[in-house]
């Protein structure tokens, strides 16, 4: 049936709907270029606005948090106020936001653009993908829109760290946010030209309640363990009371409310967990990898940002160019063996790192060419998965399902990397002139920061696997 969404005639190419696939593909590089390019800088911040670990950490984390607390709520909003208008009002929240970056004076200052950036992103992507499924007739065409958008989505999340480090070589790190700029534009004209509005907004009463308590207990859940590490007890005994009381209540209302934001049953149907599961494994890894390497080239070897970025393009170089051949080993193993496959692709990675990558720079790449990979099978086939196991009255809310798991668990990685650097490093970690003790301090918190990356990794793994066993 073709959409409400489309033009008169649904388009019967790719070519004929380039400008609205533009759009949309904006906005995807925008979410994940914004997920990676600054990690390479944070040292060149932290020295500038001499900011203390915690507050590095949350420079980076502020925009994952803030992005995956919010996407559910604003895809229910989407979905009854119109998810063109939502995107656009997001595009113009990110475009303002990153130029606001220039006046930004402290690192309080830069957390709050941060997360800014993460209000425009969660009311941006929910309807993305829906958007694009729906601008089609075909199911052949709207496979390969979604495929060509998450790849321009892949490469932003490849080239954010190297395109990070050779800008800081001529530019200041506030040029790397303004990147957003042109990026907001080019997705609001392709998407207000080649998009119509929404004609059948969904009426049923919106569950607001359910994604603040949601959204409470993803942000306390990342808050809590950086107060412990900091020595505020009290304060920390608190958030995680609060983050308990906020999950307990709700899953409370997602039981008893009649429309709830968030349908339990269908969360835990065995494809649609066991492919949660395994986008959150991939999230984890990829930002907690990439926080460590970037920290560690830099400050621990003492390379340039334009050298670091260097170092990262085994990942890069993988993330774009390994499409073609994960497409043939996805038809040859099958999506459940591939994306088992590919998930212990990652945690082979992460525990590579964890246990070698002290040692010199091959095990460090060996690590990020085993993520990327894992991570480039698993965002082919788990995504798909989850949405199998939905009825298709309901693949929004599996779209914007997939890629909170991702963004929640992304912040997830940074915080326990960046808690157990915070535990046991002693001094400001951007400050230069380490002392033998301290470099073995850091040394110590990469292999611990590691291996829980790992553990946690290989939990969700594993519980992925025999979730989707039942459904055999």
């Amino acid at each position: 049936m073709t959409s409400s969404l489309a033009p008169l005639r649904a388009p019967t190419s790719l070519r004929e709907a380039w400008i609205a696939l533009t759009g949309l593909s904006a906005v995807f590089l925008f979410e994940m270029l914004d997920n990676s390019i600054l990690n390479v800088a944070l040292p060149t911040i932290g020295r500038e606005l001499h900011a203390s670990t915690t507050a590095l950490q949350w420079v980076s984390n502020s925009y994952a948090v803030v992005f995956g607390g919010l996407m559910l709520v604003f895809g229910a909003v989407a979905d009854r106020f119109g998810r063109r208008r939502v995107m656009l009002t997001g595009l113009a929240l990110l475009a303002a936001a990153s130029l606001a970056t220039p006046f930004v004076t402290s690192v309080g200052g830069l957390i709050a653009v941060r997360s800014l950036m993460g209000v425009a992103a969660a009311m941006t992507t929910p309807g993305s993908i829906a958007l694009a499924f729906r601008l089609f007739a075909t199911d052949d065409l709207r496979v390969r829109a979604m495929t060509l958008i998450s790849t321009v989505g892949l490469i932003g999340l490849a080239v954010g760290p190297p395109l990070g480090g050779f800008l800081l070589a001529v530019a200041p790190w506030q040029a790397l946010l303004l990147i957003n700029v042109p990026i907001a534009v080019l997705a609001f004209a392709g998407i207000g030209r080649g998009i119509g509005p929404d004609t059948d907004l969904h009426r049923a009463p919106a569950d607001y309640l359910g994604g603040l308590l949601g959204t409470a207990a993803i942000t306390l859940a990342l808050v809590t363990p950086t107060l412990f590490v900091e020595g505020a007890t009290w304060q920390a005994w608190t958030a995680f009371t609060l983050t308990a009381v906020a999950s307990v209540l709700f899953v409370l209302r997602a039981r008893t409310t009649r429309h709830p934001l968030l349908d339990l049953k269908l969360v835990a149907h065995p494809l649609v967990s066991s492919g949660l599961a395994h986008k959150a494994a991939t999230g984890l890894a990829a930002a907690g990898l990439t926080y460590l390497v970037t920290l560690q080239l830099q400050l621990d070897w003492g390379w340039s940002p334009a050298l670091a970025a260097a170092g990262m393009l085994p990942q890069v170089a993988v993330l774009i160019a390994a499409g073609p051949l994960v497409n043939r080993f996805v038809r040859w193993a099958g999506l459940d063996r591939a994306v088992w496959l590919g998930a212990l692709c990652v945690v082979a990675g992460l525990a590579v790192y964890a246990l070698l990558g002290r040692v010199g720079y091959l095990p460090v790449a060996a690590a990020l060419v085993l993520v990327a990979l894992g991570i480039r099978v698993v965002g082919a086939v788990a995504g798909v998965n989850v949405l199998k196991g939905l009825p298709e009255s309901r693949t929004s809310i599996g779209a914007a399902l997939v890629d909170t798991a991702s963004q929640v668990t992304s912040a997830a990685g940074v915080a326990v990397s960046g808690t157990v650097l915070a535990a046991l490093f002693a001094g400001g970690i951007a400050q230069p002139g380490w002392s033998a003790a301290q470099t073995g301090q850091f040394e110590r918190a990469v292999t611990i920061g590691g291996l829980a990356l790992t553990a946690m990794a290989s939990g969700l793994v594993g519980w992925a696997y025999f979730r989707a066993r039942r459904v055999q």
